[in-house]
């Protein structure tokens, strides 16, 4: 798994390269369509595709002469779930500190109560 988030994660380190993810979460695009928006060749758009095809993230099918590319969700899912025991981890962190802060809130109230006359 460790090498798989490591080519997802590298493969998104890259604007562009998001920027063709966001586009393929509409739907399927030819190389063409997808190097429309950028101000690059369009060799330069399908070095990007292949990086994302080897993470995993895009597939080309062929379809008659098109080779549209569609986006592969694996990838993404694995990340989630290594982001997700992150996530665990620093919820029951804030649960703790709103504990501590609630408690530090009801000493405070206390306080203000015996300094008034």
């Amino acid at each position: 798994m460790t090498a798989n988030l490591d080519h997802t994660f590298s493969a998104l380190a890259d604007p562009t390269r998001r920027a063709i993810l966001a586009r393929l979460a509409k739907g399927e695009a030819s190389v063409i369509e997808l190097a429309e928006p950028f101000a690059m060749s369009q060799p330069a758009i399908s070095k990007h595709l292949k990086v994302l095809e080897r993470a995993g993230l895009i597939s080309r099918v062929r379809d008659g002469q098109r080779r549209p590319c569609r986006l592969e969700a694996a990838p993404l899912r694995e990340i989630n779930t290594w982001i997700e025991r992150f996530q665990e981890h620093w919820a029951a962190r804030f649960e703790a500190l709103d504990v501590v802060l609630e408690d530090l809130k009801k000493q405070d109230r206390a306080n203000k109560r015996k300094e008034k006359p």
